[in-house]
């Protein structure tokens, strides 16, 4: 599904939810609205457990596609390919598989490819990862390897016609000099033949607005996808927002106080702030919609059937 970016209208107010959650409901359906979910790999055998229980449970919402992370420095790299190819035989997912540039060679990372094109994966995630060492700490690009997420997506689009995803920063990538420097290197990863783009998880309807705005200044038309973080435990959000450059508001936290022993109503109140979000989304326009659903599936579930997607139809195989 293609579609174009709707640019904000100047007028619009800003500031407050203009369209109830059941509204969006109501209005939206499986022409209207396409939703993708991401998972990571299981370490675990109880893990594993849980993350197919959880795609159990999302599979009759028909996403567009799902996704499987890698984890720091591609650390994760073998048990993604088979939890991609195990969704590929045993699902109705349409799986997208993340490959990053992270310590591994050109050859290596292309083998990955072409194993995940003859398995019969179309759709990669290209991103050029975190460093080895750990968020935050300084990058370094293999020596014989690709550089950037924008080499990476010419060398899949070298090696096969995969539909290519990757990444956006509406607050800036932590590593970016300006917005100039963002934008230009997302201008790179287009011109390589990337297809969508999914945004870093925000809490601000604007922080999307401002930075699609900048997109679309800059000439360049490609789904933007705002991805959506869905995580109850609040202190665990902060730590990974302050390494990813996220600002996580005040009242958000506020909101979550008092609550750690309550994960029954940190869940209810995630699944409602991420519901409003998405009602302000699509009341100007938005119609696709990234759910990292850290292998919950009620969390997501919530949001998806706010967004209309329970009213799917498919066979489950």
């Amino acid at each position: 599904m293609t579609m174009s970016m709707p640019r904000r209208d100047p007028n619009a107010p800003v500031g407050a939810i203009a369209r109830t959650s059941s509204e969006v409901s109501s209005r939206s359906g499986s022409d209207d609205v396409s939703v993708s979910f991401e998972f990571f790999p299981p370490k675990t055998g109880a893990a594993e457990d849980r993350l197919w229980s959880a795609i159990e449970k999302l599979e009759p919402f028909a996403p567009d596609f799902v996704s499987v992370t890698y984890g720091a420095g591609g650390s994760t790299r073998e048990r993604t390919h088979r939890t991609v190819e195990r969704m590929a035989r045993e699902t109705s997912f349409t799986p997208a598989a993340h490959l990053t540039c992270v310590d591994a060679p050109r050859a290596e990372i292309d083998a990955i490819a072409q194993d995940y094109w003859d398995a019969g994966i179309r759709h990669i995630v290209a991103l050029r990862g975190d460093p080895t060492e750990g968020i935050g700490e300084r990058y370094q690009p293999h020596p014989d390897g690709y550089d950037y997420a924008s080499e990476l997506v010419a060398g899949l689009k070298n090696i096969a016609d995969f539909e290519v995803s990757v990444s956006a920063y509406p607050e800036l990538h932590p590593e970016s000099s300006d917005w100039r420097a963002e934008i230009d290197n997302l201008k790179r990863k287009i011109d390589a033949g990337a297809t969508r783009a999914i945004t870093q998880f925000f809490f601000s309807p604007d922080i999307f607005w401002r930075f699609q705005d900048r997109v679309l200044d800059a000439g360049l038309d490609i789904p933007i996808v705002p991805g959506l973080m869905l995580q109850p435990n609040v202190k665990g959000l902060q730590r990974m927002s302050s390494l990813c450059g996220v600002a996580v508001p005040d009242w958000y936290v506020e909101l979550f106080e008092g609550l750690d022993g309550d994960p029954l109503t940190r869940d209810m109140l995630t699944a409602s702030l991420m519901s409003e979000l998405t009602a302000e989304l699509y009341d100007r326009g938005v119609r696709q919609y990234h759910l990292y659903t850290l292998n919950r599936a009620e969390i997501a579930g919530a949001v998806a059937r706010v967004l209309g997607m329970h009213r799917r139809t498919q066979l489950v195989r």
